[in-house]
């Protein structure tokens, strides 16, 4: 493999504090960026069958930043739940394992809070 072709890196971070979380916002807003969250269990079939999914997703959407976990602060009380979120305001949340549905929800929120010309 030539080092043009290597395939892109997942983009995922896993949180395991608020003060990460409050870090991971606050770098989000500055960049003005929405942030993709996946909240599962390693208990949790259906979770751990979403994480080659979301790996794949944030791969494909380089400027959504990417995190698991810190599933307390968010009131999440079911496995697996995704939450898409700008300046630390909850915009679309999704419950259950559903590759198609969560997609979807991600391509509409993502085309509704990202600037037409944003700088890489």
């Amino acid at each position: 493999m030539e080092i043009g072709d290597q395939e892109p890196k997942s983009r995922v971070v896993k949180v395991e504090s608020k003060q990460s979380w409050d870090i991971l916002m606050s770098q989000a807003s500055s960049q003005n960026a929405p942030v993709f969250v996946h909240f599962g269990a390693s208990w949790c079939v259906p979770s751990l069958s979403m994480n080659p999914y979301f790996d794949e997703l944030s791969v494909g959407h380089e400027d959504v930043i990417v995190f698991e976990e810190v599933a307390s602060m968010c009131n999440v009380r079911a496995m697996p739940t995704f939450l898409l979120m700008k300046d630390g305001a909850e915009m679309d949340r999704m419950i259950g394992a559903n590759p198609e549905e969560l997609l979807k929800r991600l391509q509409v929120c993502h085309s509704l809070v990202l600037p037409i010309n944003q700088a890489e």
